[in-house]
């Protein structure tokens, strides 16, 4: 018999808002409201019992629009009792949010929950473009509050050597990994196009992509007017796509309260298992560039939780920043290479589009409707926020959870990763030193701008040796170079010049 706290998913919401009329452009508060509602409907429950909410978390927007966006939300859908919460930047936020309060549904202390968030970034670039300005400020007589703090994402250092844009980092990842695969520039592009052309055909079956077009391999990774280089070896169409209008919101309550208010039992979606986890934060104190031991511990606590093994899922969604996240997260979870099982049901960020933190809130809602769909199977979320930092997962299913809930407090196997061994850094290298990983960045006339590298004193045969970020001197033909040939494990010179290190590769 199942506890009556037992927390479930019973009501998703979708919006993407596209072509629309400028003067009737939603702001990104009107795209939450709207998503909520859905959510309501979904649930089948009158609006009016949102007022029994006891918690409403917003999904903090990339620039909020308005100054408490969670009162804001709240006060239009009569849920002004509710606690009220503004979650801070990072793309886990809405997995990690769903786990922090199914937590809180499964011990008495909230009954239902509201999660949201939206971007309306397309309109607003639109508006700006048109000689206006968007209108979407409302004052409020409080800021809104912070669930939890964010942190950083990178050190002065690591940002005064270009460790900054995602683009940029997450593309010193894929250079870790197509040499730790031991493949050619070429083909590994060619393996990460047929790899992302899959999202683009999922993509191209949802009513809520941005972009509902199937793209082939060769289109994904060719640079080209319509498709230029951004840090390479990323083009536009193999990174995040943030620039849309999108919201999403879920409903979260407790066996009980579902029972008693007639909501249908088949909608019902429960989380089997969860996990948090943060790898080590700084870019510079990682372990290594290719592998990623935070979402192997994640997923190994969360399987657990499930009491089921990554063979037994039937569907994933694993977050699709850019391909290394993807690639990542699939070597970590103990998922073949050629594993036929899709990666998405979304379509992922760069075809379906992202609004901003909170795209992970539509991952799930649309993993929802596709286990109502298919009743019985089970399906897996990952959320990924920061430099491939800070990890979350959910796995769900209609079929009812084995045993009472329990969520294992991150904090118990949170040391596993804070104390791995692992290089030590040094701020102000000098002398011989080897390219662990890099990577180029271009500008939109796709001219090279900066080499980023992040190498190691002496060899890369010593696991421990001091490891620094430099860039690369400002010469085209090098920065060209770095994109034809393989400069990982190149050997050379690394100085400090005025607070800036620089490496100078044997060419």
């Amino acid at each position: 018999m199942l506890d009556l706290n037992t927390p479930v998913l019973v009501g998703v919401g979708q919006v993407t808002q596209k072509e629309v009329r400028l003067q009737h452009a939603s702001s990104p508060v009107d795209l939450m409201e709207r998503a909520a509602r859905l959510a309501a409907k979904d649930a089948g429950l009158d609006l009016a019992r949102l007022r029994d909410l006891d918690a409403l978390i917003v999904v903090r927007s990339f620039r909020e629009a308005t100054q408490n966006s969670p009162a804001e939300v709240a006060q239009r859908l009569g849920a002004d009792k509710a606690e009220q919460w503004l979650a801070p930047n990072g793309g886990n936020g809405p997995q990690y949010l769903v786990n922090r309060y199914a937590e809180e549904v499964s011990k008495g202390r909230s009954q239902m929950v509201l999660l949201t968030g939206a971007e309306a970034i397309d309109s607003a670039r639109r508006m700006i473009k048109n000689g206006d300005k968007p209108d979407w400020h409302k004052p409020s007589q409080k800021d809104p509050k912070y669930l939890y703090s964010f942190k950083e994402m990178a050190t002065p250092v690591e940002t005064a050597h270009g460790i900054v844009n995602p683009s940029d980092v997450y593309a010193l990842f894929e250079n870790a990994l197509r040499s730790h695969y031991g493949r050619s520039i070429d083909e590994h592009q060619q393996i990460v196009g047929e790899l992302f052309a899959k999202f683009s055909d999922v993509a191209a079956q949802s009513e809520h992509a941005w972009f509902p077009v199937s793209r082939s391999a060769e289109e994904i990774v060719t640079a080209s007017p319509s498709n230029r280089l951004v840090s390479w070896p990323y083009t536009k169409l193999m990174c995040a796509m943030n620039q849309d209008n999108q919201s999403a919101a879920l409903l979260l309550t407790s066996v009980g309260y579902a029972k008693d208010h007639g909501i249908d039992e088949s909608s019902w979606i429960f989380l089997h298992g969860c996990a948090d986890c943060t790898e080590i934060w700084n870019i510079s104190d990682r372990v290594n560039y290719f592998s990623s031991p935070a979402i192997r511990l994640m997923g190994e606590r969360a399987l657990d939780m499930a009491q089921i093994s990554i063979n037994d899922i039937d569907f994933f969604d694993l977050y699709s920043c850019f391909p290394s996240a993807v690639e990542i997260a699939r070597d970590e979870l103990g998922i073949g290479e050629h594993d036929s099982r899709p990666l998405t049901v979304t379509g992922g960020l760069p075809f379906h589009g992202g609004a901003g933190n909170n795209y992970v809130m539509n991952s799930i809602a649309a993993m929802v409707d596709r286990l109502r769909a298919e009743p019985g199977k089970f399906g897996m979320v990952t959320a990924n926020g920061g430099f491939l930092g800070k990890h979350a997962a959910g796995i769900y299913s209609t079929v009812p959870t084995k045993s009472q809930w329990q969520r294992e407090s991150p904090a118990t196997y949170q040391a596993l990763i804070d104390d791995m061994t692992r290089p030590s850094g040094v701020d102000h290298p000098s002398g011989i030193a080897h390219i662990e990983t890099y990577s180029v960045t271009f500008n939109r006339d796709e001219q090279p701008e900066r080499g980023i590298v992040i190498g190691r004193l002496g060899g890369l045969d010593d696991p421990l040796a001091p490891r620094f970020v430099a860039n690369t001197p400002k010469d085209c033909d090098v920065l060209r170079a770095m994109t034809r040939e393989e400069f990982i494990g190149r050997s050379g010179r690394v100085t400090n010049n005025a607070g800036l290190n620089v490496f100078s590769p044997e060419v």
